[in-house]
């Protein structure tokens, strides 16, 4: 295997800020990191690949669709859509992942109706606790949200897995937490990968949720603090990323808070010595820690620091 670099990260803009990310490399040298597909521990490869899939599926339908089949290797993709999220499922004769989309902030190219953001963000407000099935309340919207694509969905991945797929399922932002209630819905699945995500449900969800789950955190990506914990508590093991992006295991509240000022620290430097931008970056920094393809190189580079 040639040895794999380092990426830079890219300078985040307003203009660049929201997804789609047209111009970004799908699943670049994924050849080398074949997906582990029967793993049931945490696999940082795996991570990579699933970051990658929870960020392509904010683009439209044709270009996801064939950036997953060429650039991947997946063989089908279907595409599920309601009026507040999408989520493709994309499958080889080994494994599928399901990968729900976050909520958008753009127009879609070509596009001039707004009813699909409205939507997405009705559904991030309507946080008022909702009996769940499987135990527990949780977040209305996110339930209401996934309830639209629901039945569709779960006919399709129950019949991929009929043919012994494994089943992973994955997501950003809104789409964590729609992933998040989907791996607890569905049940048989092989593993559940979140970036960036909001809480999703109280006490009672998080004792009787039972998923092979592990939940990245972004430095200080300001989704992961919504709604309070005072409401809904977060579910799967952490994986943080430091201000330096490295990847770490079971930190605590502490730990993660001076870290975040730390981060803070280094940005409030870097606009001081790039007064072009003035202090815009510093403000963003908690949204900026949010944007997906930053999750994605951060694990990437976490993978081809261990070849160094």
């Amino acid at each position: 295997m040639a040895k794999l670099t380092k990426k830079k990260l890219y300078e985040t803009t307003l203009n660049n800020l929201a997804p789609p990310y047209l111009d970004y490399e799908y699943f670049k040298d994924c050849t080398q990191l074949p997906f582990r597909y029967e793993s049931n521990i945490f696999d940082i490869v795996n991570a990579w690949w699933l970051i990658e899939a929870a960020t392509l599926v904010y683009a439209d339908k044709e270009f996801a669709s064939e950036k997953f089949k060429q650039n991947a290797g997946f063989q089908t993709v279907e595409y599920f859509e309601g009026k507040a999220t999408q989520c493709y499922v994309a499958s080889t004769e080994k494994f599928a992942v399901v990968a729900f989309r976050g909520s958008e902030a753009k127009l879609r190219q070509g596009d001039s109706d707004i009813g699909y953001i409205f939507a997405d963000w009705m559904a991030n407000f309507d946080f008022a606790p909702e009996p769940w099935e499987q135990g527990g309340k949780v977040h209305r919207g996110f339930m209401g949200a996934l309830d639209e694509v629901w039945h569709d969905l779960e006919d399709h991945v129950s019949n991929l897995q009929k043919n012994n797929r494994k089943i992973w399922m994955t997501g950003h932002s809104l789409g964590a937490a729609l992933a998040t209630l989907a791996a607890d819905r569905y049940g048989n699945v092989q593993g559940l990968y979140t970036y960036g995500s909001p809480r999703v449900g109280d006490r009672n969800f998080k004792e009787d949720f039972n998923v092979n789950a592990y939940r990245f955190v972004n430095n200080s990506d300001i989704v992961t603090k919504v709604p309070p914990a005072s409401m809904y508590l977060h579910v799967g093991e952490l994986k943080y990323i430091d201000s330096d992006g490295t990847i770490h295991d079971n930190t605590n509240r502490w730990e993660r808070w001076t870290d975040e000022i730390q981060g803070q620290f280094k940005n409030i430097f870097n606009a001081i010595g790039q007064t072009r931008k003035g202090f815009t970056e510093v403000l963003l920094e908690p949204i900026v820690d949010h944007v997906p393809t930053r999750y994605a190189i951060h694990i990437w580079n976490n993978i081809a620091q261990v070849g160094e």
